[in-house]
């Protein structure tokens, strides 16, 4: 079972990003329903682990807070430009439950995250055959992006299956903050 732990987003948020999904040849537009904000990707778990990882994140106890989307830029791999996103205004709540969530994790034997927490909203993947300037002059356009405050009240237990298009992404459990 391939798992992550994210936060969901309202329709009306999705709706917003949506809006800002054209404009570009070579990119792949990620379904609204797949956007998502990533707390900790987990990856390829057995059964019993995901139990485990159920059972911890059950028991965490967080307060609830408001995040607002800001700005939007790219991702780089192997020095191309491989992922547009949304990103999330600096917060610490959301930095405290990230931490929260990272340190129930690793009681249940996971080993501890090593990439740096940067929350964002996945809008696209880029092919190879999308163009750097047009790239540029996108992210230049709508940089400015804010989205409205959203309440933060869950966090959710996700899996994921890799499809052709897009993938597929099932909430396998919700955990109320209060």
């Amino acid at each position: 079972m391939r798992l992550f732990v994210a936060l969901d987003l309202p329709w009306s948020l999705r709706e917003q990003l949506a809006g800002l999904a054209m404009g570009l040849a070579g990119v792949r537009w990620v379904p609204p329903e797949n956007y998502h904000i990533t707390l900790r990707f987990i990856g390829e778990v057995p059964r019993y682990t995901a139990e485990e990882i159920d059972a911890a994140l059950a028991a965490l106890r967080g307060r609830g807070f408001a995040l607002e989307l800001a700005g939007v830029g790219t991702h780089e791999k192997a020095g191309r430009v491989n992922q547009l996103w949304a990103g999330v205004a600096r917060n610490q709540a959301l930095d405290h439950l990230r931490g929260k969530v990272e340190t129930a994790l690793q009681r249940t034997g996971l080993p501890p995250e090593r990439r740096r927490f940067a929350p964002h909203v996945t809008l696209a993947r880029l092919g190879e055959s999308a163009a750097e300037p047009r790239l540029a002059a996108w992210v230049q356009a709508h940089n400015l992006f804010r989205s409205s405050p959203m309440q933060v009240d869950r966090l959710t237990l996700f899996s994921s299956r890799l499809g052709g298009d897009a993938s597929v992404y099932t909430a396998e459990a919700d955990y109320e903050l209060a």
